[in-house]
């Protein structure tokens, strides 16, 4: 599955546009200073790996854990995202732990799963709702702006958890693990053919 393909599966998914995906389409340079270090450090992607886990949990099929995807989102954040993006990636895992602390009286790692799941579900209701008023604030902002030439659009962050679960979605069906098991995978596609038998309740083609 090449990087474009990648995108649009998880922009179809989750049903927006994906952060970073212009510097993901372009190599990955972004150019930012920000210190990521702490993000590849093995505590902080086991973090990331159960984040992910709780998202796409092991079924039938493996899970985000199998696909590394901490280490996965560590690298899109360092080479892929702006500097801002960083920040607010890298905060985010503390309010994560924050708000498990706050909920349940225990940090994030030491949650059952079962709580986890009640937590993420939280943030990603949380998240949603942000977007939706961050998306009125910034149309609301370039009206304001309209007749401005060197006018550069409103400055206003992105949610931690929309990264964290478009990351491990983006990390999981672009791995050997979520292409070969989650998906049924076709190594060298063959001659198009449109309308290839799909049953319901099959597993969708991954196309390299």
């Amino acid at each position: 599955m090449n990087r474009r393909d990648a995108l649009g599966r998880v922009g179809l998914i989750l049903g927006g546009t994906i952060i970073g995906a212009e510097f993901f389409m372009s190599g990955c340079k972004s150019g930012s200073t920000v210190n990521t270090a702490d993000l590849a450090k093995p505590e902080t992607t086991a973090f990331l790996d159960e984040v992910g886990e709780t998202i796409l949990p092991e079924t039938s099929t493996p899970g985000a854990k199998a696909a590394k995807v901490g280490a996965f989102m560590a690298v899109m954040v360092r080479d892929c995202y702006t500097e801002a993006d960083q920040k607010v990636f890298q905060e985010g895992i503390g309010k994560l732990d924050e708000a498990s602390s706050k909920k349940f009286s225990k940090k994030f790692m030491e949650a059952t799963a079962a709580q986890r799941t009640e937590l993420l579900t939280e943030l990603d209701k949380e998240a949603k709702d942000y977007a939706k008023k961050r998306g009125a604030d910034i149309d609301a902002d370039k009206l304001k702006h309209k007749d401005e030439k060197d006018y550069k659009g409103a400055d206003i962050p992105n949610h931690y958890f929309t990264m964290m679960k478009q990351l491990t979605l983006l990390g999981y069906f672009t791995s050997e693990v979520g292409a070969t098991k989650a998906l049924r995978y076709v190594p060298v596609p063959g001659k198009y053919v449109g309308d290839y038998p799909y049953k319901k309740g099959d597993r969708a083609w991954a196309l390299s």
